[in-house]
């Protein structure tokens, strides 16, 4: 797409804006690193242009404390006091319907799991949010703990102008075919590979 410009122009039926303005899903997959990174920088993005934004995180532990969730809460803030930007919402393990792999049977995780799928659905049925964040949710899906055709009916049938970025390795193949926007992320170096463990600013 050089300058911006599409390479093939569908015969749709569709004007320029109409077919500009179509929600998007997006999947970042793969064994690389950036895959959450690049979902929160579209979020900001999206924050920016006044979307309402939540984030939902199906694998990071309630303890951890990634500093995305701590900048996107300041900005969740910075709109209730400004008007800027947009409300903000973040959910994870602890608040009601995420999960974590301990402690808990793997039934409990997988209950969990569905709950927090079927809460999301919800909300994108009543178009809550303009724009949403299922972070590292292809774990659920490639575990069987949530179904990979009910998530993809209801992301094709998502109502209004909802964008959604899904994030995880090993995206389910039905789920890549049906997004607009796909990108691998492939490792060809990492810190780690040297015995280099995570570091402030980097990884958190």
């Amino acid at each position: 797409m050089p300058k911006g410009v599409p390479e093939n122009v569908p015969d749709d039926g569709l004007t320029t804006r109409q077919r500009r303005n179509q929600p998007v899903l997006a999947v970042h997959t793969g064994p690389g690193k950036g895959k959450s990174t690049a979902a929160f920088g579209m979020a900001l993005r999206a924050w920016n242009q006044g979307f309402d934004l939540a984030v939902f995180q199906f694998v990071k532990s309630a303890k951890w404390k990634v500093g995305e969730e701590a900048v996107f809460r300041e900005l969740g803030r910075v709109h209730t006091d400004t008007g800027a930007g947009a409300p903000v919402q973040w959910h994870k393990m602890g608040e009601g319907w995420s999960w974590s792999r301990k402690p808990g049977t793997e039934t409990d995780h997988a209950a969990a799991a569905l709950a927090g799928w079927r809460e999301i659905a919800r909300r994108l049925g009543s178009q809550e949010h303009r724009f949403y964040v299922l972070d590292e949710f292809t774990y659920p899906l490639k575990w069987g703990w949530v179904d990979v055709d009910e998530v993809v009916e209801t992301l094709r049938a998502r109502p209004g102008n909802q964008h959604v970025v899904i994030t995880g390795r090993d995206a389910p193949a039905a789920l890549v075919e049906a997004a607009d926007l796909v990108t691998e992320m492939t490792k060809v170096r990492h810190p780690m590979d040297t015995g280099r463990k995570g570091q402030r600013g980097i990884e958190w």
